[in-house]
This record gives structure tokens, sequence and C-alpha cells, in this order.
């Protein structure tokens, strides 16, 4: 197919108006400013006028908006936020009744029975105990071996340098996840034992600001609650982790500014059916 040159040429002499532009001084430009306040436009847009002095800084990284936002904005959000919380473990409300009824079932309770008739046996097989238990400790030595949970592996050509730069990434990280992460091997444990149990459990690795160090907690289950139709974590609209902290640990991370130094009250007690049937 052939094009013409000149479809896509500068018209002549345009290269002279350019340059004869470019010479030119551009007159800085006056802006006045009408109403300090926003104005809602006839089409739905809205008109906002910048006070010179009062701009806000977004740019930092991490800010925490909700110090800026108005407290009407605060409280529409977290309404809206609660109630979608609070569909998602609507939604999940035949798994938690499960999740119950096989608590009872692991053998570690003996119960008074009259049904079928009085005095009946109350004992359960402790076969699901069992199961949960050998897969916790055959899963603990695969996952967690003596030389220590991290392994290195080597991408592309191997060289001496990367040999050496691989050994000091795994003593690290051993050193790290054996030595000053000392929570580490329980919570694996933990998080081993309730996934055999209930199917998912879930490890959370952050930095805890009251440590000053990275930390890894076991998540439960029904600690993380996710909308009905997400397949997985990743894609799913949101994720809540039910956090369970004292009242002197919340003032902690509002005086090192991890959270908003506002008054909360006097902490309530409130455990779910899962909680109360484990305890």
């Amino acid at each position: 197919m052939a094009i013409e040159k000149g479809l896509y040429s500068a018209p002549l002499g345009m290269d002279e108006d350019i340059t004869d532009m470019e010479e030119m001084e551009v007159p800085d430009l006056e802006i006045e400013i009408i109403d300090p306040e926003a104005v809602t436009l006839s089409d739905g847009g809205m008109e906002i006028t910048i006070i010179p002095g009062n701009e806000m800084d977004f740019t930092e990284f991490g800010m925490n908006l909700a110090e800026v936002l108005d407290e009407g904005h605060l409280n529409s959000l977290s309404d809206d936020l609660m109630g979608q919380v609070q569909s998602d473990i609507d939604s999940r409300k035949d798994w938690a009744d499960t999740f119950v009824k096989g608590l009872d079932v692991l053998g570690f309770k003996y119960e008074e029975r009259t049904d079928p008739w009085e005095g009946a046996c109350g004992v359960f097989s402790t076969v699901l105990a069992e199961a949960a238990i050998r897969f916790q400790a055959e899963t603990m030595s695969e996952t967690f071996p003596a030389a220590g949970p991290v392994k290195t592996k080597i991408l592309g050509e191997e060289t001496k340098e990367k040999e050496e730069a691989s050994a000091r990434v795994k003593a690290d990280m051993n050193y790290e996840l054996t030595e000053r992460m000392i929570e580490y091997r329980p919570e694996h444990e933990r998080m081993l034992y309730s996934l055999g149990l209930a199917g998912s459990a879930f490890k959370k690795v952050y930095f805890d600001p009251n440590l000053g160090r990275q930390a890894a907690v076991y998540i439960s289950a029904e600690d993380v609650i996710v909308p009905y139709g997400a397949s997985n974590i990743e894609a799913a609209e949101r994720v809540t982790h039910i956090m369970r902290k004292t009242k002197n640990d919340l003032k902690k991370l509002q005086a090192g500014g991890f959270y908003r130094d506002v008054d909360l009250g006097e902490p309530e007690a409130f455990h779910t059916d899962i909680e109360e049937k484990k305890a």
C-alpha cells in the first residue's frame, strides 16, 4: 500500500513558524479566585477552586488519609465498609455452623447424653483429631527441617558469586526466622493443625511497630473474611482480618501513629460461635 508523504508531512513554512513560536515569550497567566468553596455544576460535575496556601499534600507515600478527610466522609466510608463485611460474614454462615459441629466430634470432650436414651455413651472417636495431628507432624518435618525452613535456588548460570550470595541469603533468613522471630515455629505448628482440621489457614508476615521487627502470626480461617464468590484472596474484592488486641496494645499503636488518636471507649468482650466452641 502506498502512502502519500503529503498526508503526514508538515505544511510548507511550518518549521519557520515553530522556530518563531519558540522564541516568543509566553506571558504568565493570572488566575482569579472567585469562590473558595466547591460549586456543583449542572452536569453533575464539581468545580473546585484551590486557595493558595491551603493545598493538601497527598504526595507522601503511605500517608494516612484519615487524618485529612472530613469526619462525615469517614463515617460514611466506615458504615459502608461495616455493612459489606457483615454481608460477607452472613454469606459464610453455613460453613461456620458446619465447623462448629465438626469441633464436637474431635473426641476431646465427654458429654452426658439422654439421646437416644438416658446414660447413652457420649464419647466421640478421636480418629479426626489423630489425623489432624499426624498431618501436622509430617508436614512440620517437611516445611521446617533442622537446617531451617529457608532454601535458596540460583536462577540462570551458576557462578561462584551467586553461590556465595545464595548461601548468605539462606543463612540470614534462617537466622531471622529461627532466632529473632521466636514466634515463627509455634505459629507455624498451630497453622498446620488448623489447616488439617478446617481446610484453610493463613499466616500473616508484617512489620510490628511494637516489636520493632518483622512478625509472623497464624490466622485462623474464621478470622479471615472474604466475599462468598471470591475464588482466591488475590481476586477478592476485599479481605478482612479480624484482629484481637488489648487496650494497651491499641494505645501504643495510636501513640506510634499507626492508628488515629481517637477515643474508642472501653473494650467490649465479643466471641463468635467458633471461639466459644474452641474454648
